[in-house]
């Protein structure tokens, strides 16, 4: 029976390749092959036989020696002598040495993958010479995207120039760039940015605005549960923009919102009531509208902590903000309709009532299920009614 090569505690090529493989992943090596920082030449020990292990299992040992002969490509081998007091003298190769980075990266066969970085972060660096520091801390992005990360570059150089273009992102005209283009890279662009501007503030979950573009504004979408009150007969469901729903000051007595359209237009009429629709977080339009202060305001939302969460945004706007058919009670009379939330909110907050909030704890808790959530829509209809003011 051919001996086996290793055994364990002994490297093999297979462990000196990951250990590169590591330094690679992190973008070590790319780094030093553009910018040498003192890490080569690099010395990497063998675990080899010891003494007792030659005498003991001297064929295997011997086919471990024979794998590191011929010496891999990209890199030299140190020797030991073991034995010579017990077994005999034994020449085992003890450490992996490599001259430079180039050579490590040879030892991985990536040689050219290297080359290519190179080429890319060298043309990157003829855009803006700000952008080498970016090349250096990213080299995996760099390869990942290719010419791409060329494109993205112009992107963030313009941007980095132009803070207030104050125009809409589909007018940008730059060689190459559309829409989606930078919809699809916006975090390499931003990236970019922060490295060329690094005091400039990149937040705010609109794109386009934190860039200092025209964005598409935030809508509103109405209905008059009283007829009587619509702004032309038979027109009772239409769509705003924030700023108009902002200054419209409709002279009504109650407005209903919801962030489920089912619910939305399923509300029976209502005299001098309003309904208004916002999916999930979508309620930036009633912040700024200060009429609301003036009008009974109630809000229906999912049992689910993010229900809570986009109440608490809302009350911490409009104080005055009622919940409704989000308590405990509601919860117990639908356990058959019980399902999972997949990613509930651990935010602590501030604006919900002493029964509101501890049922916000239960949810967190999932002191009756865990993940516990409970789709406004799956509320019984004859219960919502009951229940409605």
């Amino acid at each position: 029976m051919a001996a086996r090569p290793g055994a364990p505690g002994w490297t093999t090529l297979a462990d000196m390749r990951a250990a590169s493989l590591r330094a690679w992943s992190s973008g070590e090596l790319l780094r030093e092959t553009a910018a040498p920082a003192g890490l080569f030449p690099r010395r990497r020990a063998l675990r080899h036989p010891t003494a007792t292990q030659l005498r003991t299992d001297y064929a295997r040992a011997g086919a471990w020696a024979a794998t590191w002969n011929p010496v891999p490509r990209g890199c030299s081998l140190e020797f030991v002598t073991v034995g010579a007091n017990t077994i005999g003298a034994n020449r085992l190769p003890s450490v992996v040495v490599f001259a430079c980075a180039a050579d490590e990266v040879a030892f991985l066969g990536l040689s050219r993958e290297a080359q290519r970085f190179a080429d890319l972060a060298q043309r990157v660096a003829a855009l803006d010479s700000t952008l080498q520091a970016w090349a250096l801390r990213r080299p995996l992005e760099l390869l990942k995207h290719g010419e791409d990360a060329l494109t993205a570059a112009r992107v963030a150089i313009w941007l980095a120039a132009n803070p207030a273009p104050g125009m809409y992102l589909r007018q940008l005209s730059l060689p190459g760039v559309h829409t989606k283009f930078v919809e699809t890279h916006r975090r390499l662009i931003d990236d970019m940015v922060a490295t060329l501007e690094p005091r400039r503030p990149l937040a705010g979950k609109n794109y386009a605005r934190r860039h200092g573009f025209l964005a598409a504004p935030d809508r509103v979408r109405l209905r008059f549960l009283d007829a009587a009150q619509a702004p032309v007969p038979g027109m009772t469901d239409l769509e705003v923009t924030g700023a108009a729903f902002a200054s419209l000051a409709v002279d009504v007595d109650r407005i209903i919102t919801t962030e489920n359209l089912a619910n939305f237009l399923a509300l029976p009429p209502a005299p001098r009531t309003l309904a208004v629709f916002g999916g999930g977080y979508g309620f930036e339009g009633l912040r700024e509208a200060a009429w609301l202060r003036e009008t009974e305001v109630l809000y229906w939302g999912d049992l689910d902590t993010h229900g809570f969460h986009i109440l608490d945004q809302l009350r911490s706007h409009h104080p005055h903000v009622r919940s409704i058919l989000m308590d405990e009670e509601t919860l117990l009379a639908h356990r058959d309709f019980w399902g999972r939330e997949d990613t509930p909110t651990r935010a602590a907050l501030s604006h919900l009532t002493p029964a509101e909030s501890a049922v916000y704890a239960d949810l967190q808790a999932g002191s009756h299920q865990p993940s516990l959530r409970l789709e406004q829509e799956l509320l019984r209809w004859d219960y919502v009614l009951a229940r409605l003011p």
